[in-house]
């Protein structure tokens, strides 16, 4: 079960980022302006992410190995649709229709391994494994999409999904057990928000970006998106069975999770795509080169990301979480220091194999954190909201970062501002005291927060 959760979830977030490599090829082939290829990306992620919540109580409601199943079917057909596209448009479209069939997928795993594996070291573990599978996937589509678009074709890499996808779609028919299917309303009106909001505030950035912020557009876009959001928040304490249950923002940890994990995505958004366009187009990397460029960033990040659950037994996930982040601030703030003279060796590798680092120890604690103390009836809403603030600060951060600069170094600049400021969230919401053993009087939920390394609060705090 672990593995086929593994894979397919290894899919949705190499699709993340194997485009990344192959944008310059795609801009050529199809004819595609600056903006065009930002929503190549942006469409992906904000489909995703606007509808994680949705696809997250689907589960909830008509079973989780069933939502598992059209999820990754539709994602396996969107594919092929992107891998054929014969235009800029149908290609965007084509992206927008693989991130809802993400939406519905990407939940599924997460509440599969959740209802697989009870509190204590084996969800440490598996937890773990899901969370390395996050870095590792993102760092690996880079390499794997410059080196399809070199010497295949960048269509390569979305077509390849057609027989891993059929795989896991025969393995998980006959493995997986459908979980309990609990009676409720799906929370359209939360879910059209929860899209509507985020993907007006990307296309007020990315307007900002092309236009300029006199543009009357982008502050329109923008504040329209500010008010969606609001309503989204009405919309939700007052349904009957909220899409986005505001209860899980009660936990202090668990809303510092969150609101981490968007900042952190939303740097290394910028980060992936911005440093393959400065090889390629300032550098002169073919598409494979940029793709192996990052090798450094991704050998030490699967190394640092299976060495976490052995960290976990030594140090509370709030102290890995926290040094990740310093270490990536450090290894983006590096680059933004880069100038046309500095090697490649000493100004972009190093500064890379600090990121990596960074992001092999924080997104297991960050995964962790994020469904930390969670009842089994929200287990589907906890795991969409992480996957949704992953998403949506991805595409966010992506169209603030191209907002604000208009350099490499600036863009780099502007990532570790968004990494410094998940560090100073990780450190208002999370205990970096050593967790101690529980005494006979604590109940379970302390029993689990101890053995996965994180700090103790009661359930309800």
């Amino acid at each position: 079960m672990l593995a086929i959760v593994l894979v397919s979830y290894f899919m949705v977030i190499l699709d993340n980022s194997i485009v990344i490599t192959g944008l310059p090829h795609i801009r050529a082939e199809l004819g595609l302006s600056a903006s065009g290829l930002a929503w190549v990306q942006d469409a992906y992620l904000l489909t995703f992410g606007g509808f994680l919540l949705l696809g997250a109580r689907a589960g909830d409601v008509l079973g989780r190995r069933r939502t598992f199943v059209v999820g990754l079917a539709v994602f396996t057909l969107a594919s092929v649709a992107v891998g054929l596209a014969p235009t800029g448009g149908w290609l965007v479209a084509a992206r927008a229709l693989q991130g809802l069939g993400s939406a519905v997928l990407a939940p599924s795993t997460l509440a599969l391994l959740t209802a697989t594996f009870p509190d204590g070291p084996g969800r440490t573990r598996a937890t773990a494994a899901y969370g390395a599978v996050a870095g590792i996937g993102a760092s690996v589509g880079l390499v794997v999409g410059g080196l399809l678009a070199d010497l295949v074709s960048w269509r390569a890499g979305f077509l390849v999904n057609l027989p891993v996808g059929i795989a896991m779609l025969v393995a998980g028919l006959r493995v997986l057990t459908e979980t309990r299917r609990t009676p409720s309303r799906f929370d359209v009106a939360g879910a059209l928000l929860a899209t509507a909001g985020p993907t007006a505030l990307v296309y007020g950035l990315v307007r900002a970006g092309d236009a300029g912020w006199a543009d009357p557009w982008a502050p329109t876009a923008l504040a329209i998106g500010v008010l969606l959001l609001v309503a989204l928040v009405v919309v939700e304490r007052t349904a009957a069975q909220p899409v986005m249950p505001l209860r899980l923002f009660r936990d202090r940890e668990r809303w510092g999770a969150y609101l981490s994990r968007l900042l952190f995505i939303g740097a290394m958004m910028g980060f992936f795509l911005l440093t393959s366009q400065y090889l390629q187009d300032v550098r002169g990397f073919s598409a494979l080169l940029a793709g192996v460029a990052f090798f450094p960033m991704t050998a030490v990040n699967f190394v640092v990301a299976l060495a976490v659950p052995r960290l976990q037994q030594r140090w509370s996930g709030a102290v890995l979480l926290v040094a990740g982040l310093v270490l990536a601030v450090a290894g983006m703030a590096w680059l933004g220091t880069l100038d046309g003279g500095t090697s490649y060796a000493a100004g972009i590798a190093l500064p890379m194999a600090l990121i990596g680092a960074g992001q092999g120890l924080a997104f297991g604690p960050l995964t962790a954190s994020g469904i930390a103390r969670v009842d089994a009836a929200d287990a589907g809403a906890a795991s969409g909201v992480v996957n949704t603030f992953h998403q949506l600060g991805g595409a966010l951060g992506l169209s603030l970062v191209l907002a604000v600069t208009s350099t490499f170094g600036g863009a780099m600049v502007a990532g570790a501002v968004l990494l410094g400021a998940a560090l100073v969230s990780a450190l208002a919401s999370c205990s970096l005291l050593p967790a101690r053993p529980p005494g006979p009087g604590h109940d379970g939920f302390r029993r689990a927060g101890y053995q996965q390394g994180l700090p103790h609060r009661r359930p309800d705090s």
